[in-house]
């Protein structure tokens, strides 16, 4: 057997997680202020830890590698939670309630999304991720919920790890198989889905009807609204991405 073939047969699947890029300055006194202009990578560790206890590798990808070259060794792709995206990526002006926007990260993480789908490997997008995957089939989003619409997005003000509201799972949806039919979430996104993509699948959703999951026909992506690595580790979903990128690339030989 030649060694790459033994090598990709004996290591555990390669997950590649999205983060964020900014200036040291967010550091504050924490870094000199001669540093302040240095851009730095941030990475939240439950995403990492989250598919180490799944049984994958998790890599934290940066901006500085070619998306190709990159999406060559990976198994599968997780685009993690973070800043609003432009309205301008689904032909919208922005409302006063949104943060700093961050088109460098859209770009890359549509670009990342694009490879992931060409090359067949599955991606589960989170919160930021599950939002850019409903924009990337040509969905929009509504910009901004008030604590006062619906159950209560978002939920600032409770612990992130704090299941907040409840979902209904969508049957005969991947999620189905994940989670049980009434599922208890956090809550910590302002933004949700307006206009569904082409060729998207509801697979959960609030009790004021928000879109909470999402999934291709082809079984190969599946995103959710909530953030499950903040939830019981490993949340299924990320039990599901490991799983899948183990089949897919069994299937590749």
């Amino acid at each position: 057997m030649a060694f790459s073939a033994y090598y990709w047969r004996m290591t555990k699947p390669l997950i590649g997680i999205s983060g964020r890029r900014w200036k040291a300055e967010w550091l504050g006194s924490k870094v000199p202020r001669a540093m302040h202009d240095v851009a730095f990578d941030l990475h939240f560790a439950d995403y990492g830890k989250s598919v180490a206890l799944a049984g994958g590798l998790p890599i934290e990808l940066t901006r500085d590698a070619e998306v190709s070259d990159m999406m060559e060794h990976l198994d599968a792709l997780v685009l993690s939670g973070g800043a609003d995206i432009n309205p301008a990526r689904y032909g919208e002006a922005p409302v006063l309630e949104l943060g700093p926007l961050e088109d460098e990260r859209d770009e890359w993480e549509l670009d990342l999304f694009a490879a992931a789908r060409s090359k067949g490997i599955p991606v589960l997008g989170i919160c930021r991720g599950f939002q850019l995957i409903n924009i990337a089939y040509g969905g929009t989003l509504k910009q901004h919920l008030d604590i006062s619409d619906g159950v209560g997005h978002p939920q600032w003000d409770v612990d992130g790890r704090t299941a907040t509201h409840e979902v209904e799972v969508v049957p005969g949806t991947i999620a189905a198989n994940l989670y049980e039919p009434q599922l208890a979430v956090n809550s910590l996104h302002h933004q949700c889905v307006e206009r569904l993509g082409a060729d998207l699948i509801v697979s959960a959703k609030a009790p004021d009807g928000i879109i909470e999951g999402v999934e291709t026909t082809d079984g190969l992506v599946v995103a959710v609204q909530w953030h499950p690595e903040l939830m019981t580790a490993p949340d299924p979903s990320f039990s599901w991405v490991v799983g899948e990128a183990s089949r897919v690339r069994a299937l590749r030989g």
